[in-house]
């Protein structure tokens, strides 16, 4: 892999006639520099690398990272190492020898080379090698890599070389850790959507099949007796419970295409709102009295849902000219509001199965939440569903 040498002929100039201050900050600024736009952070290491090899006059080095369960120590980059010691040191113990002992401390170790081939049986340089020099990177009292430096000579590395290397160490020990930070963010949140996926099958289609299962037996039983309008009436309950799992499947590919905003609740409720509006020609408002309504991810994404259902049910059974949605609290607890002017629930075709459905799937979300839905309608002056949940303890009110 070509390398990017870090510092230039007159900075090793420097170097050798003592004066480390310009290669120093030189090194410091790249690494700052780097640490905020490279995505590589491997590639980074092994750059830097090149840069403790010159900086310490070595005839080689290594990096290594942690494993992910703190064991081992895997071989990333080197320079000027030996084939063999390549392929034989892949991945190596985390006590072992000097970079163990660095790694207990947390402190830049030197020791003769010899400590490393009685360790590993390797030969790594042979006679021309005299002393190894192990950094550790670290981050808030975690070993999160090691540099190894070999010297030919037997002199200490000068004390503002050792300063800037474990500079070095705590900024990339920190890239490091922010690396593993990200890994985990992604990996939660996969997961996380992933027991979305589950819980939105199991309030929807899982409901609806089980209620056509229930259906069916009943339609075998009416068959067998030979009782058709009872027949007839549970394959209709069967053909509006299949339509509703249809139409239930499609809503549920659209949430899922479309999630909600990253900015948070306020902005994607005013967004549902406006493509509401934009889809359905039915007159959408929201509506934020609330200043800050800080809710985990998980609580977010609940009412999100109900506000979704809500409007769901509003298009296709409300027969409304417009719609508000309303985030208010008070002392202790958050409200949504969804008021329309529609025909209302007791209006005709407003209690089949979907509509039933979509009230159950929002009342086992509410209750996620702690909270509760009331629903308030009559014929022909349309519905108000409201949404209740606790504020949370540290966000309520200071009392005098």
């Amino acid at each position: 892999m070509e390398r990017d040498d870090n510092l230039t002929d007159a900075d090793t100039a420097a170097r050798e006639h003592g004066g480390y201050k310009i290669p120093a900050l030189r090194a410091l600024s790249e690494i700052t520099t780097s640490l905020s736009t490279d995505s590589d952070l491997e590639d980074l290491l092994e750059r830097f690398l090149s840069t403790m090899v010159k900086l310490a006059g070595a005839i080689g080095g290594a990096v290594r990272v942690a494993t992910p369960d703190g064991t081992h120590l895997r071989l990333v980059g080197a320079i000027g190492l030996p084939q063999e010691v390549i392929e034989r040191e892949q991945y190596v113990p985390l006590e072992c020898g000097i970079c163990g002992k660095a790694a207990h401390t947390q402190t830049i170790e030197s020791a003769e080379t010899s400590v490393c081939r009685e360790n590993t049986a390797l030969a790594y340089f042979g006679d021309t090698c005299k002393r190894v020099i192990a950094i550790p990177l670290r981050n808030k009292g975690r070993i999160m890599g090691v540099y190894n430096l070999f010297l030919s000579g037997d002199n200490p590395v000068p004390d503002d070389v050792s300063l800037l290397f474990s500079s070095i160490s705590e900024h990339l020990g920190m890239a490091l850790e922010n690396a593993r930070l990200t890994r985990e963010n992604i990996r939660i949140t996969l997961m996380s959507e992933r027991q979305m996926l589950a819980n939105e099958i199991h309030d929807s289609l899982a409901q609806t099949l089980a209620y056509m299962k229930m259906r069916l037996a009943f339609l075998n039983e009416a068959i067998n007796t030979g009782d058709d309008p009872l027949a007839k009436k549970y394959l209709g309950e069967v053909d509006d419970a299949m339509e509703s799992a249809y139409s239930r499947l499609r809503e549920l590919l659209t949430q899922f295409r479309h999630r909600m905003d990253p900015r948070g609740l306020i902005p994607a409720l005013q967004d549902v709102a406006d493509n509401f509006s934009r889809l359905s020609g039915i007159k959408a408002a929201f509506v934020n009295r609330v200043p800050d309504m800080n809710l985990t991810p998980d609580q977010e994404v609940q009412v999100f849902h109900i506000v979704q259902e809500a409007l769901a049910n509003v298009s296709k059974h409300a027969r409304a000219r417009q719609v508000r949605i309303c985030a208010d609290m008070t002392a202790d607890q958050y409200m949504v509001t969804i008021n329309d002017d529609g025909i209302g629930l007791t209006g005709p075709g407003n209690t089949g199965i979907g509509m039933r459905l979509g009230m159950n799937i929002m009342r086992e979300r509410a209750q996620r939440l702690g909270g509760s839905i009331d629903v308030a309608s009559q014929a022909g002056e349309g519905t108000r569903i409201q949404l209740k949940f606790p504020v949370s303890g540290q966000r309520r009110p200071v009392k005098a």
